[in-house]
């Protein structure tokens, strides 16, 4: 029988890791997931980092350099970032050229505190190309509303970006439209748009998180079937909206440009509530030229006991939007809920890098250990 990680890549869902650390990366650790577990890209956040840094001493000698040459805790934050995931798209570059460029991916992000501000995120997304220098990078940038313009300053510059923290629908259209307009204009500044590559970072586990505690205060027996329906729902529709914009005119004249599609990307795909399987934000989620970016233990989950099907997104549009159609009967907000979920997401990220910072510039303030000449 096909192992479960296998038939996931036959059935054309990308599986990327959603973790990196420098422990995994000096271990060996992420060279196996790329050998044997079928992993073709790897995204990061500042969570991610944050939990990295602040758990593990692998990172000692390089914060005992940076603390010699007293540099500031922000310069230093990114040069341990960048080390990283330079370091990454080194061991993923193989999979990027045999996959010409469609997978083999690492995604660093910007400061999520300038999320809000445009101009900001652009000088920062340019600096973060400059400083990985690596073809197979992706800046992430968030869906924000100031961000759509940013995503597409920086696609017009030739920047590959990962746009991240989607989850309404109409944002999504809007991410596409940024997208398009990008192309457009990197192909009217002369710009091969063949280089040029995105993916949509489209939130799943959260969706049924903030719609489940929604449902409970409700108690009714309705609302009790409506648990765990929402996120899934929400991301099949997110896909028939890719399928739409892929069906444009002005997706296709930017095509036979040779540009590539803005791949939809599953994020927050580990299973939140313990009474779900564990699987189901993989499994549900099944269609060609998708991308699945998974915690470790989800991913081992999967190669474990997931049960893959051939496709379980097409032929479920009209069930997925019944689905929205009968929260929205029940009185939960479609709108609230995503808004609600975007200002968290920025949140919880802005939380996180202050966090390592805070824990960074404590380390930089101790006074390294001398020679005694």
């Amino acid at each position: 029988m096909t192992d479960p990680l296998t038939a996931l890549t036959d059935a054309g869902v990308s599986i990327w890791l959603d973790d990196l650390s420098r422990e995994r990366l000096t271990s060996g650790s992420l060279c196996g997931l790329v050998a044997d577990q079928h992993v073709a890209g790897v995204t990061t956040n500042p969570t991610i980092f944050a939990k990295a840094i602040t758990g593990s001493d692998t990172y000692a000698e390089q914060l005992g350099q940076l603390a010699a040459r007293r540099v500031e805790m922000s310069t230093a934050l990114r040069e341990i970032t960048t080390f990283d995931v330079r370091w990454a798209c080194d061991v993923l570059r193989p999979v990027y050229d045999a996959t010409d460029g469609v997978d083999g991916r690492v995604s660093i992000e910007v400061d999520p505190r300038i999320a809000h501000d445009t101009e900001r995120t652009i000088a920062e997304a340019k600096a973060l190309w400059w400083l990985v220098d690596r073809p197979n990078l992706f800046v992430k940038i968030p869906a924000a509303k100031q961000g759509l313009p940013a995503i597409s300053a920086c696609l017009a510059e030739g920047i590959s970006i990962n746009v991240t923290l989607i989850f309404s629908l109409a944002r999504y259209v809007e991410v596409i439209d940024a997208f398009f307009t990008g192309l457009e204009q990197a192909r009217a500044h002369g710009r091969d748009v063949a280089t040029i590559s995105s993916v949509a970072s489209f939130f799943v586990s959260r969706v049924d998180t903030e719609i489940d505690s929604r449902l409970d205060k409700l108690g009714s027996d309705k609302a009790a079937a409506l648990r765990g329906q929402a996120a899934i729902a929400n991301a099949r529709l997110a896909y028939q909206r890719y399928e739409q914009a892929c069906a444009t005119e002005r997706w296709q004249a930017l095509q036979q440009a040779g540009a590539r599609p803005q791949r939809p990307l599953w994020a927050s795909t580990g299973v939140k509530d313990p009474a779900y399987p564990d699987t189901r934000y993989v499994v549900d989620l099944v269609a060609p030229d998708a991308v699945n970016t998974m915690p470790e233990a989800t991913l081992r989950a999967v190669a474990d006991h997931g049960v893959i099907p051939a496709d379980s997104v097409h032929g479920t549009y009209e069930a997925a939007q019944q689905t929205l159609d009968d929260l929205a009967e029940l009185g939960v907000d479609y709108d609230d809920v995503v808004r609600v979920l975007e200002e968290e997401g920025v949140a919880k990220f802005d939380a996180s890098w202050d966090h390592l910072g805070e824990q960074l510039a404590r380390t930089l303030s101790t006074p390294p250990a001398t020679s005694g000449r």
